[in-house]
C-alpha cells in the first residue's frame, strides 16, 4: 500500500507536537504500520508566527479548503478548536470521504452524537484519543482494553490546570490568584482560564468518557459542574486537618439504569493514590466488574503528549485503511443502535459526606443553632473544628458530616444563611470516601 497521506488544519501547540512526533518517530511508526504516514499539507490562518517545529513553506496554506478538497489526502487532522468552524471542517472532510482525527473535546461534547452520525453515513471514522486526558490512552482503554467489562464507575483528575493550581495552593500555600498566574506563566493555563478553573473542560471530557463507559449518548448538558475559583487557602488548610486532600474530580457512575455525572472540588482521603497526583498530571480510575480497579496516569495536555495521542489515532486509521475495515470499532464503543437513553440522577439526590465552613459571629450558642438546623434535615456531624475567641467578630466554624442527601443539605444551608449570626455564604465541599477505595 502507498503512504497514508495526511492534512493538518491548525498549526498551534498541539499541531507542532503532531509534526514533531511524525518526524522524530517516522522509522518506528513505519516499522509498526508497514507504510509511512506522510504529512502533505498544513493549514493555518497565521503562517508567519514562529513555531518550535518548522514546516517547509511549500506545505503551508492559509486555506483549509486546500486540504479538505484535495482528493489525495486520506486523513484530516482538526486542531483549530472551538465549535462552529471546527464542526464545518469535520463535516466537509467526512463528506469528502476523508477520515478525521480531532482533539476537540468541546465540539464532541456538544455535537459528537451528530458528527458520529455524519461519519457513519459517509463510511468514515472520527478518531479522538487526544480529546480526553491528552497523552493518557483512556479512549482506547474504554473502547478496547476494557470492552469485556460492565463498567460502573469512572472518576479522576481530568484537568491539569486545575490540578496544578490546587497542588500549588496545598503544597506551597499560594492563594488561588497567585497559583493561577503562575500556571499561566508556565503555559498550563490560557489567558482566559474559564474552561479550566470552572470545571467545564473536565465536564466535556467526562461526558465523552461516560458515554463510552456506560453505553449512552453523549449528554454534556446533564453534567453537574462546579469549579475551583472560590476555593480559599483556609479551606485547603482545614481539608488537610481532617485528613484529606482537595482535587477537582470528574465522577461518573451507572447504577440501576441511572447515570450520575458531576465535576466539582472534592475531598479525598490523603492516603489515596489520587491524592498524590500533583502538578499538571491527570489520573483516571475505572472500575469494571471483571477487572476491578484500573488507574491510568500521565500528562493530560501539552505539545508532545497530545501529539502522541493524535499520531496513535493516525496509526489506527491507517491500519483500518490497509485492511479495509472502517467501522470495526464504533466511536463510542457500543453499536449505535444499542446506545441507551439513560436517565440522569440529579445532584439533589446525591448521598455523600460534606465539608461545611461557616463564617459565624463569635457568640455563645452559635454552634448549637447551626447543628440544630442540620439535625432537622437529617444531617449528623462527624467532626468539628471551631476557632476560638482569639479572633474578633466572625470566626470559621468547620464541620465534616456523615452521609447526607444533597437536597436536605441545600435546605439546611439556606436556612442557616438567614441566621443573623452567619456573616458570609457557607463553603460546601463534597467528600468521596466510598468511591475511591
Amino acid at each position: 500500500m502507498r503512504a497514508v497521506r495526511i492534512g493538518l488544519i491548525g498549526w498551534g501547540t498541539v499541531g507542532c507536537g503532531v509534526i514533531q512526533v511524525l518526524q522524530e518517530n517516522a522509522e518506528c511508526i513505519q516499522d509498526r504500520l508497514g507504510v509511512p504516514l506522510e504529512l502533505r499539507r498544513v493549514a493555518d490562518l497565521d503562517l508567519v508566527r514562529p513555531r518550535p517545529v518548522p514546516v517547509p513553506p511549500g506545505m503551508l496554506t492559509p486555506r483549509a479548503e486546500d486540504i479538505l478538497d484535495d482528493p489525495e489526502i486520506d486523513i484530516v487532522i482538526e486542531l483549530i478548536g472551538g465549535l462552529d468552524a471546527a464542526k464545518k471542517i469535520i463535516c466537509r472532510a467526512l463528506e469528502n470521504k476523508k477520515h478525521v482525527v480531532t482533539a476537540n473535546k468541546a465540539l464532541l461534547a456538544h455535537a459528537g452524537n451528530e458528527l458520529f452520525a455524519v461519519a457513519r453515513r459517509n463510511g468514515r471514522t472520527i478518531a479522538f484519543e487526544a480529546a480526553v486526558a491528552g497523552g493518557i490512552p483512556l479512549i482506547k482503554a474504554l473502547r478496547e482494553g476494557l470492552a469485556g467489562n460492565r463498567i460502573d464507575t469512572i472518576f479522576g483528575i481530568l484537568n491539569g490546570t486545575a490540578n496544578y493550581i490546587l497542588s500549588s495552593m496545598s503544597d506551597r500555600g499560594l492563594s488561588f490568584g497567585d497559583a493561577l498566574r503562575e500556571a499561566q506563566e508556565l503555559g498550563y493555563a490560557e489567558a482566559d482560564p474559564t474552561l479550566d478553573i470552572e470545571g467545564i473542560d473536565a465536564a466535556h471530557k467526562l461526558a465523552i468518557a461516560c458515554a463510552m463507559a456506560f453505553g449512552s449518548h453523549i449528554q454534556f448538558d446533564q453534567v453537574y459542574v462546579e469549579g475551583i475559583s472560590q476555593i480559599d487557602p483556609l479551606d485547603i488548610q482545614f481539608v488537610e486537618e481532617f485528613g484529606y486532600r482537595l482535587k477537582l474530580l470528574a465522577i461518573g457512575r451507572s447504577e440501576n439504569n441511572r447515570l450520575e455525572m458531576r465535576v466539582h472540588p472534592t475531598m479525598i482521603p490523603s492516603n489515596h493514590v489520587l491524592a498524590s497526583v500533583k502538578g499538571a498530571y491527570n489520573a483516571v480510575y475505572v472500575h469494571g466488574n471483571a477487572v476491578g480497579n484500573v488507574m491510568l496516569y500521565g500528562l493530560g495536555a501539552g505539545m508532545l503528549p497530545t501529539g502522541s495521542a493524535v499520531v496513535s489515532d493516525l496509526m489506527d486509521l491507517a491500519r483500518d485503511m490497509m485492511t479495509q475495515s472502517t467501522g470495526r470499532i464504533q466511536p463510542l464503543a457500543f453499536l449505535p443502535e444499542r446506545l441507551k437513553a439513560t436517565s440522569i440522577k440529579p445532584i439533589t439526590e446525591l448521598t455523600t459526606c460534606y465539608y461545611f465552613r461557616f463564617s459565624a459571629m463569635d457568640r455563645p450558642g452559635v454552634l448549637s443553632k447551626i447543628s440544630g438546623i442540620l439535625a432537622e434535615n437529617d444531617i449528623s456531624i462527624a467532626s468539628v473544628i471551631q476557632k476560638g475567641r482569639q479572633v474578633e467578630g466572625a470566626v470559621p466554624v468547620v464541620m465534616v458530616t456523615h452521609e447526607a442527601v444533597e437536597s436536605g443539605v441545600r435546605k439546611a444551608l439556606a436556612k442557616i444563611a438567614r441566621l443573623d449570626v452567619v456573616q458570609a455564604p457557607t463553603r460546601l465541599i463534597r467528600i468521596e470516601n466510598s468511591q475511591v477505595d
